[in-house]
């Protein structure tokens, strides 16, 4: 018998009642075939949101530079990589837009990020020189200690309803 255990005598069978203690359950091997539940649900990306500002500054880390890209291009890449987000054109706009401030305070000119109205729809180009592979993983890094910011904060809560 464990501390917690009473034995209650009825008639010649001798039962034994478990008290619940407070803490984590103990848990058993989980059952032949039982499926994995660490499934991530779809997440609709927001303007503001460093998740998916983060997924946005890495792919445009990546894309193509001195050269106009579409939006929608960007956009379509987005929703093809992370098939559990969804992406638009204002969030990815958001992002780009916020690095060109970011791009005109660290150098003082436009030139490194360009958003143009093109032919075929809004573009952005990333200015192909030296400086912009170290600039854009600073702000990749900006984008990633914002959401671990988040996390870190959410983990503290004790109830769903926020409570600290």
């Amino acid at each position: 018998m464990i501390d917690s255990d009473i034995a209650i005598l009825e008639g010649s069978t001798l039962l034994t009642a478990v008290r619940p203690a407070p803490g984590l359950v103990e848990l058993r091997d989980p059952p032949p075939g039982l499926p994995d539940p660490n499934l991530t649900p779809p997440t609709i990306a927001d303007s503001g949101d460093p998740f998916a500002a983060a997924r946005v500054v890495a792919l445009l880390a990546r894309i193509e530079r001195g050269r106009p890209v579409r939006i929608a291009d960007i956009v379509d890449r987005l929703n093809a990589t992370y098939l559990d987000w969804i992406f638009s054109a204002a969030v990815v706009v958001g992002v780009v837009l916020q690095l060109q401030v970011n791009w005109m305070a660290d150098y003082r000119n436009s030139s490194g990020i360009v958003v143009d109205d093109g032919e075929y729809g809004p573009t952005v180009e990333i200015e192909d020189s030296s400086r912009v592979d170290p600039w854009i993983v600073r702000q990749a890094e900006r984008e990633v200690i914002a959401c671990r910011e988040q996390l870190d904060a959410f983990s503290r809560l004790d109830r769903a309803a926020g409570e600290g």
